[in-house]
């Protein structure tokens, strides 16, 4: 089997395991890792102290797996539509609506590993990625043809939009590369910058993530300023509101049918008392299972105080 066969072998093997869609690329240096220095050097990654410990790999992602030299770039849609609003609760991102990705689909991407595995043959490497780990994920995705970035810096396919998780599988298995995603189709368009009610993009496909919502009720260590929570809209964990408002999202994006994610239409809110008064025990039991667990039982009684505070 040449190189080219055993692509279309795994981009089969991909779609059969529920992937949207699958690309692969090499693991050359990234062509951004002087922004890369630039935004850790501004301190735009707030407490994320990781991010400064995985730059080397982020920019040289060949370092990563010793020997890899390519990577298989899957994506797996998991839109789902809002409820009303209420003011009474806090909205939940549309990726944390079920079973925490990390596992749903930790499974199939082990499986699509195995695949390409067996298609290297003895000695094949193949290693799975899911959000962990320092593989810029949607780097990669765009070199591999799966779209292009975002002025929000999300990855937008233009068949299915941004709500997209990515994984990926690091191999040396020799497989024919795709071509990148080259076009920018965000043209002079600006909706989800001038969306954002904390301006957390000083400029395009840049953010601060010291003002962005999604980090400060997930990543963010600490207690959330006022002036930041009077924001926050009643967001209590992550933030749609730049992928809400992209047209690509409105013509293309379409709520995810997979019984792998468990999607559950009540999590998309929750009562926002109730959640800052919550016990550890009872958090764990009603959302243990989601990727609620990231802040816990504590963050998220944080962050539903914060907007509470905030008079809404």
């Amino acid at each position: 089997m040449n190189p080219q066969n055993r692509a279309v072998a795994v981009k089969e093997m991909a779609c059969g395991l529920g992937f949207h869609s699958c690309g692969i690329t090499d693991l050359s240096p990234t062509p951004h890792s002087q922004q890369l220095a630039e935004w850790l050097d501004s301190g735009f990654a707030g407490t994320m102290a990781y991010m400064h410990r995985q730059e080397p790999q982020r920019k040289e992602p060949a370092g990563i797996i010793p020997g890899a030299n390519c990577a298989v770039v899957v994506t797996r849609n998991y839109h789902s539509p809002d409820p009303p609003s209420n003011p009474s609760r806090g909205k939940v991102a549309k990726y944390a609506r079920g079973r925490d990705y990390h596992e749903a689909l930790s499974g199939p991407l082990r499986q699509l590993a195995d695949e390409v595995a067996r298609l290297g043959g003895p000695g094949t490497i193949a290693r799975a990625f899911l959000d962990a780990g320092p593989v810029p994920e949607r780097e990669l995705a765009q070199r591999a043809g799966l779209g292009w970035i975002g002025k929000n810096t999300m990855l937008i396919d233009p068949r299915a939009g941004s709500f997209l998780f990515i994984g990926s599988v690091l191999t040396n298995a020799d497989l024919a590369v795709d071509s990148p995603f080259e076009a920018d189709r965000c043209g002079t368009c600006r909706l989800c910058l001038d969306a954002c009610p904390t301006d957390a993009f000083p400029d395009e496909r840049v953010l601060d993530s010291r003002l962005c919502i999604s980090y400060l009720t997930i990543e963010h260590r600490g207690e959330i300023s006022l002036s930041l929570a009077s924001h926050m809209e009643n967001w209590v964990f992550g933030c749609d509101i730049c992928q809400d408002v992209c047209p690509w999202n409105h013509k293309f994006a379409q709520p995810a049918i997979d019984p792998v994610l468990e999607h559950r239409a009540r999590l998309a809110t929750v009562d926002l008392q109730e959640m800052a008064e919550i016990s550890d025990e009872e958090f764990d039991r009603r959302y243990g299972w989601t990727a609620m667990e990231r802040p816990g039982a504590a963050g998220m009684r944080r962050n539903a105080h914060a907007v509470l505070s905030s008079g809404r």
